[in-house]
């Protein structure tokens, strides 16, 4: 019996020891997670839960949401959702772990999939509203896949390594010299960071040859100390460094600090501390406006509006101290992450975010500064920003290109590309058809118009086509002419295209050897003035005849049979006079026209366009007051004595010259 009390208390010391062994083992993985030593943490956390009972569902629900976070904080998202998914079917499943397993999702660029992700966390959690911003911005990502930018995105491959490389700078003024920073196997650092699993960055240097192709990188010497280095800013004259040195121990969080070096000839000058902030605290991720007198950078500082934030310091001129730090608000900052700031000489910010409406990840935004002190913020959209983390991007100069940093491969890693907005390209592809028969008008004359003063010529080829290229910014006016029908044009403009263009334009010219009908002319019963409606189909008259102004016309007017042929040719020539007289109050030289009433002497002949719409009236027929009385219905009658009322022109001459004034 005795040996028995013993052995029981042997098994409950047993049991009390692993116990405090596994309470251990969980203490120091949260240590580690605390400490922003994710990398480090995972294994400490699959350690501790392969020793958790399978009947401690609680713990073991906790410690897979843990490693599903490690995984989704060292930009993991792959193994992210396959542990976010196990904390899902866990035991009373926190409703973050459907959060995160849909941003997972977004993050491989899987939107269709991830929409249906966030939709499932808005039933558990309807009162946050991060999951209708997130079903948006999926809704937008496909959008941009669509329709993307123009600009093209090459990856950097002389310059890339196995590990991080990221947040370049250009060192000289034809910008054949760039820094970046890398954690490559040169870096001067021999410790690994705990949050990456990779050893210490530094700043690297490389400098392209003639044939385009860059050096082999190295470190910067006095830049670069046995702490992290990297996010250089090179101001605009390419005198002066600012980058970002952060000391890291195990197990505790150090500061972040902005240092500033200077160049003369091709040696920097020992780096300084610019004093931004106290060393505890983070300061990093440099920008300087052209001016040099304000400061932009990321800090977590209390005041802001939650994770990393950009932050701003102003000083009078150069040499000055430093105001104190301003938050750049709103407009700018997110309950998210808002970093790698970088500006441009007209004031224009870029910085890349993950809590603005993005693509997934980190994308990069424009913000463009207000006279108000508001910022108008926007989307790079692809290519430049992907389903990955897009940030750090440098501009050569005022131009459309130069690099930015990327995870897109699917490695995990930070890699450069170089990116470039090509010129924008126009042209107008034109076909000048017959008005009626739709067929092509060879052998035509096209002129182009352009409001920069431009003129050019071309004739149509055998399909009536005919082409010209295109400047951006300009409005443009196509005539076209032909001997036997009235000039005809086409319009286009190249203002506000943000994207090269082929433009198409028809022109339809219309054949002077039979009367032209002129739609939607309307009077009141009986009376002979335009009504309102009319104005639209005379406006266009007019614009017919300036664009051809050696032409003369004899405007006709036609009524149906009803009443005395006395009484309609009256009425018919008095609406014919009203149409010339309103030709004239719009600038039409009286010599160029004449008006002709022709009553019900004019009956119309239907033609195929006419038949197409009346199948009872049969193409060639007369509608004449003996023909429409044998229609059968009342109805029918009333169409075709409507058809019959109707306002044309016939051109009498094309060499009409102007009086001289």
């Amino acid at each position: 019996m005795k040996r028995i009390q013993v052995l029981i208390i042997l098994l409950i010391i047993i049991a009390l020891q692993d116990s405090q062994a596994q309470t251990k083992k969980i203490g120091r993985a949260y240590e580690a997670f605390r400490a922003g030593e994710y990398y480090d943490a995972i294994d400490q956390f699959k350690d501790a839960y392969s020793k958790v009972s399978k009947n401690d569902r609680e713990s073991r629900a906790e410690l897979v949401f843990m490693i599903g976070e490690c995984y989704r904080l060292i930009n993991d998202p792959k193994n992210a959702e396959t542990w976010y998914k196990l904390a899902i079917k866990s035991a009373n499943p926190k409703p973050d772990a459907q959060f995160w397993l849909a941003e997972s999702i977004k993050k491989s660029g899987r939107y269709q999939n991830a929409i249906d992700e966030f939709k499932k966390y808005k039933q558990i959690a309807q009162s946050d509203s991060r999951a209708d911003q997130e079903i948006r911005a999926c809704e937008l990502a496909l959008e941009w896949q669509r329709n993307p930018e123009s600009y093209k995105v090459d990856e950097l491959k002389d310059l890339n390594s196995r590990e991080s490389d990221f947040s370049p700078a250009y060192g000289r003024d034809d910008y054949g010299v760039v820094f970046f920073t890398s954690s490559r196997e040169d870096a001067s650092g021999n410790k690994t960071h705990g949050a990456t699993g990779q050893g210490f960055t530094d700043i690297f240097e490389s400098r392209i040859d003639k044939k385009s192709k860059w050096s082999t990188p190295v470190p910067l010497d006095v830049i670069n100390s046995d702490a992290e280095e990297g996010t250089p800013f090179i101001t605009d004259d390419f005198k002066e460094m600012y980058f970002t040195r952060c000391e890291a121990g195990k197990r505790e969080k150090k500061g972040c600090v902005i240092m500033l070096s200077k160049r003369t000839g091709d040696k920097w000058s020992e780096p300084k501390n610019i004093g931004i902030l106290s060393d505890s605290l983070v300061a990093a991720h440099p920008a300087l406006s052209a001016d040099g007198t304000t400061l932009y950078f990321v800090s977590d500082i209390p005041g802001g509006s939650g994770g990393k934030d950009l932050w701003m310091a102003t000083r009078a001129s150069s040499g000055d101290a430093w105001s104190k730090p301003r938050n750049l608000g709103p407009d700018i900052n997110t309950p998210g992450n808002e970093v790698f700031p970088y500006v441009r000489k007209d004031g224009t910010l870029y910085f890349s975010s993950d809590g603005q409406i993005g693509m997934g990840g980190l994308d990069i935004f424009k913000a463009v500064p207000q006279p108000d002190g508001s910022w108008v913020v926007t989307n790079m959209k692809p290519p430049i920003n992907s389903f990955s983390d897009d940030f750090g991007i440098a501009f050569e100069g005022d131009a459309e290109r130069g690099i930015f940093s990327s995870t897109r491969k699917g490695r995990g890693n930070d890699e450069l590309y170089s990116f470039e907005l090509p010129p924008l390209v126009f042209s107008v592809t034109g076909l000048v058809k017959d008005e009626k028969t739709g067929a092509p008008i060879t052998a035509s004359t096209v002129q182009l118009i352009a409001s920069d003063g431009s003129n050019l010529q071309a004739e149509t080829g055998a399909s009536g086509d005919f082409r010209f290229e295109l400047k951006a910014n300009v409005d443009y006016i196509f005539l076209a002419s032909k001997r036997g029908y009235l000039n005809g044009k086409g319009r286009e403009t190249t203002k506000g295209q943000e994207k090269s263009r082929d433009f198409m334009v028809t022109i339809l010219l219309t054949a002077i050897d039979k009367p032209i009908e002129l739609p939607n002319i309307f009077y009141d019963f009986n009376k002979w003035d335009l009504r309102p409606e009319s104005m639209v189909s005379l406006d266009k008259l007019v614009e017919t005849l300036t664009d051809n102004p050696n032409v003369t016309i004899e405007l006709m007017s036609h009524t149906d049979s009803r009443d005395t042929e006395e009484f309609n040719y009256d009425l018919s020539q008095k609406r014919a006079q009203s149409v010339i007289q309103y030709l004239i109050e719009k600038g039409i030289e009286p010599g160029r026209l004449s008006a002709k009433g022709y009553g019900e002497s004019s009956p119309k002949v239907v033609d195929t366009d006419i038949a197409s719409q009346w199948p009872f009236l049969k193409n060639g027929t007369t509608l004449s007051e003996s023909f429409i009385n044998t229609l059968a219905t009342e109805e029918q009658k009333e169409i075709a004595h409507q058809i019959n009322r109707r306002t044309e022109f016939r051109v009498l001459r094309t060499d009409y010259e102007p009086p001289k004034k």
